[in-house]
């Protein structure tokens, strides 16, 4: 090829394919003999190289300072591009860098423009997440810093959380957190329990803050999380944040293992939406939408977002239905005061399975998808253990800029709770194995059978019928924080935080299935807590809708004040927060006490708390940091440690729990590679707890009281970030845990679900053994491959060891027992993204497979005799492999 005649260059003067090539100008120390095409590459690289500007900067996360990972920096007008390394950094060639704009986006946040003006270095660029571009409300959700804030935190965002879901519960997404296992228990639509640092999410222990948008959702009662209440939530979250330990929560009853914070989307600065239909494995199908109308001249904007979510669920009987919804009106008042109102909540009802013995399950046809409780009544499938509940989200947020030093944030909100769950009752019933079934256990329960029995019943009153435990909740609740500068150095914030509560209790009736009636004649002694039925209506026949049992408001009232300085200069910042609330229970009891009984309804029980906590993080180097904090908390107890025995009768030896914890960590950040490694001693001290269980023969729940017990948490935690190359992405954890109990305690009562006492153990002997139900060894890798900008894949591996069975306390009635220990487990989950044009729309094909292997290993195992046998124990298996599809078309 002869092209000596080309001078684009201007530098080439020969056939550069017979003779030396000799380059002049700025190529001329280069004298190869090339062919011609490849030295005109070299040439023309090396010629632009020399009229282009290496410009580097940082892009970040505007609120929480997370680096993020993956933006692209682009010169407008160009195809010259350069993504974002793990510290967010970016370096880019950009020729005439005086008239160059950067153009800065990334996947849910809103694109800036930065021109350089001749700059080679640009800084920190922040941006907004595209939900969050009218400054909302964001004080009150104690969003942690990156390098700032001392505590030991980690986050999924958006394209995470929209990658990974599938089928899957929130807690699903966070089990590659150091210190998090999450499990999905018999597999329920939204059943899944989470612990952080040995800390559990169990009812009547929650010892894990669940918040949105800042806004407490634990069961103010029992602590509990109830994730199928914001199912939903997937699909509004721009960033789900865990922050072990103390955390940067300033709420008035906090957790003592860590805080799970939703952070949704507020409102869509600028107008779109997405349309979505997912499949999946067991019928599963979910079709959703979100719309936004984006600001408008007026400052008036909305979002809303619904989905509907079916399937036959993981094994049989469970089948669940959801509707799931978000709403968000926002004004822009003027410049420095916005209001915004949020709607979200979640309509379901899903079918439930009780764990079971190993040997059962071995044996069972079904394999893992069986399930004791399926059945079948007028020719279709009938599971009566199952879960229905609505609890909607209403909050109200205002946001003032008082000047360019002050500010005032505030958020009223509401929640109203309606629902339950499902089992069986009467005279005729035992256990669910004694129930008429077409062969053995192992085929569906007749139905059928039992209506028949009951219309034969000579009386008309039912030997079994469905009931359900039933609960009708309000909760109110104001925050408002007020935030100043003094100085250029320290920020000071303070505010309020009040919650009121009440909730009905109570059993009521399902179905008849066939009878007339439930006959329910009071009997027992209410001082005792041996009583059942209705005091003032003591022969009740009751039919469908009739309160059976026990019937019982609860209140709960709390407020508190607290005050939080920061202190931050060139590398170095610190916090010390404190805090004092005052927790109010009160009881009233519609079934033991008449009507004309004073004692129908108790005085108030009053706890008055406080938290004292501090931390400093130092910046070593652009690239290192190290923090520590320390602190002392006091909780009061959980509402059914205050009450003895199901009754009005208060609980004297009740008391405020406390905690000291202290850590100590450091941070790695470079470009390419990311670190994080802390240390943590917890100890946690008059811890109350109020266990529920079922019995492994008869099935019948139980439920038992204690106070008084001490336990130690301590651990390290390691986490990793490599990416290599642009394309691909490695990352992992490492979780060492030590968490077991440091005295014995008692005395301890024991209910059954009548709400009757049943039995007392003197003492218990919990000393040195091992805080169960969780694994105390946690390990996860995780890949991504970025195989072309429009294909990704990924692969997540979960390694769980170390992992006790949960005992019912009350069971450790002599020394030197010692439970069940699970062994140890792993699993692969697999996801894939394609992204394309349909229509002229932006669409996204996501893939999920969960469980890739389909490895068969127990999740949850109940040793309720102690025994540390497989043999008896109940377990629950983890979920088999399964699949979903979503295609996503946005506009």
């Amino acid at each position: 090829m002869d092209i000596s005649t080309f001078s684009s260059c201007g530098v080439i003067r020969r056939n550069p394919v017979t003779e030396p090539v000799k380059f002049y100008g700025i190529c001329r120390t280069i004298k190869l003999k090339l062919s011609g095409l490849l030295a005109l590459f070299i040439c023309l690289n090396l010629h632009a190289s020399a009229q282009s500007t290496r410009v580097t900067g940082k892009i970040i996360d505007a609120d929480t300072r997370e680096p993020l990972i993956g933006a692209t920096a682009l010169v407008k007008g160009t195809s010259v591009a350069a993504s974002a390394g793990l510290d967010g950094t970016f370096k880019i060639n950009v020729p005439s860098p005086e008239q160059a704009v950067l153009v800065i986006s990334y996947i849910g946040y809103v694109s800036r423009e930065v021109p350089l003006s001749g700059k080679t270095n640009v800084g920190e660029i922040l941006l907004k997440s595209s939900s969050n571009a009218m400054k909302e409300v964001v004080v009150t959700s104690d969003v942690a810093i990156d390098r700032k804030t001392p505590i030991a935190v980690s986050s999924v965002g958006p394209q995470f959380i929209e990658e990974h879901i599938g089928a899957q519960d929130i807690p699903d997404l966070l089990k590659g957190i150091p210190g998090v296992m999450t499990t999905s228990q018999g597999g329920g639509y939204g059943d899944s329990r989470i612990s952080i640092r040995g800390f559990s999410s169990r009812s009547g222990n929650g010892n894990v803050a669940y918040t949105i948008n800042g806004i407490p959702v634990n069961d103010p009662e029992t602590g509990a999380l109830y994730w199928s209440d914001f199912a939903g939530l997937t699909d509004v979250a721009t960033s789900i944040q865990v922050q072990r330990g103390l955390g940067a929560s300033k709420i008035i009853t906090p957790s003592f293992g860590g805080t799970v914070n939703i952070t949704t989307r507020s409102t869509d600065a600028q107008p779109g939406g997405y349309v979505e239909e997912s499949l999946g494995s067991f019928g599963f199908n979910k079709t959703g939408v979100l719309i936004s109308t984006g600001l408008n001249s007026n400052g008036w904007a909305a979002t809303f977002q619904g989905s509907r979510t079916q399937g036959q669920g993981f094994a049989d009987g469970l089948n669940f239905l959801g509707y799931n919804y978000f709403f968000n009106l926002s004004k822009v008042i003027n410049p420095h005061q916005t209001l915004s109102l949020n709607l979200m909540g979640a309509n379901q009802t899903h079918g439930q399975r009780q764990e079971e013995p190993i040997a059962l399950y071995q044996d069972a046809p079904q394999g893992l998808l069986w399930n004791i409780w399926n059945g079948y009544k007028d020719g279709k499938e009938y599971n009566p253990y199952n879960n229905f509940y609505s609890e909607p989200l209403l909050s109200i947020n205002h946001e003032w800029i008082i000047n360019e030093k002050s500010s005032l944030s505030t958020v009223l909100y509401g929640l109203w709770g309606n629902g339950g769950g499902g089992g069986l009752a009467g005279p005729d019933y035992s256990t669910p194995n004694a129930l008429p079934r077409n062969g053995n256990l192992y085929t569906a329960i007749n139905f059928d059978a039992v209506e028949s029995a009951n219309a034969a019943n000579p009386d008309g009153s039912a030997l079994i019928y469905g009931d359900a435990s039933h609960s009708q909740t309000n909760w109110y609740g104001l925050r408002s924080t007020y935030r100043t500068k003094l100085g250029n150095n320290i920020d000071l914030s303070a505010g309020i935080d009040l919650r009121d509560y009440w909730g009905n209790h109570y059993t009521e009736v399902t179905d008849l299935l066939g009878a007339d009636y439930v006959q329910y004649n009071f009997s027992g002694n209410p001082a005792l807590g041996s009583a059942q039925g209705d005091i003032n209506n003591p022969t009740d026949r009751a039919v469908v809708g009739s309160k059976i049992y026990y019937y019982n408001r609860d209140y709960v009232e709390s407020g508190g004040a607290f005050a939080q300085a920061e202190y931050s200069k060139n590398d170095l910042s610190a916090f010390i927060t404190l805090s004092g609330s005052e927790n109010s229970d009160k009881r009233s009891d519609y079934f033991n006490y008449l009507n004309s009984d004073p004692n129908q309804t108790t005085s108030w029980v009053h706890f008055a708390t406080y938290q004292a906590k501090a931390g400093a993080n130092y910046n070593l180097t652009d690239q290192m940091n190290v923090y520590a904090n320390v602190g002392y908390i006091t909780k009061p107890p959980y509402f059914g440690n205050v009450f003895e025995n199901y009754t009005n009768q208060i609980n004297k030896s009740a008391v405020d729990e406390k905690l000291f914890s202290y850590e100590l960590g450091y941070g790695f950040k470079a470009s390419s590679f990311s670190a994080k490694v802390d240390l943590y001693r917890t100890s946690y001290t008059n811890r109350a707890f109020a266990s529920a269980y079922a019995d492994a023969s008869s099935g019948q729940i139980y439920t038992a009281n204690i106070s008084g017990v001490d336990e130690l948490h301590q651990g390290a935690e390691l986490e990793l970030r490599w990416r290599p190359v642009k394309q691909i992405t490695l990352g992992g954890m490492l979780s060492l845990g030590d968490e077991y109990y440091t005295n014995n305690a008692g005395p301890v009562t024991v209910f059954n679900n009548q709400q009757q006492a049943v039995h007392t153990v003197k003492e218990v002997f919990l000393k040195n053994e091992k805080v169960g139900d969780i694994a105390q060894t946690t390990a996860a890798g995780l890949l991504d491959v970025n195989v072309v900008p429009q294909l990704k894949f990924g692969a997540i591996f979960n390694y769980y060891g170390n992992y006790t069975s949960y005992v019912p306390f009350q069971n450790y009635t002599s020394p030197n027992l010692h439970p069940y220990v699970l062994p140890n487990y792993a699993t692969w989950d697999l996801n894939g993204v394609y992204k394309f044009k349909m229509a002229g729309f932006d669409a996204e094909l996501i893939g999920t497979v969960h469980n890739l292997l389909n490895s068969k290993y127990i999740q949850d195992a109940e040793d309720y005799n102690v025994t540390g046998q497989a043999s008896a124990v109940n377990v629950y298996y983890g979920l088999v492999r399964s699949f979903t599809t979503t295609l996503k078309v946005k506009f």
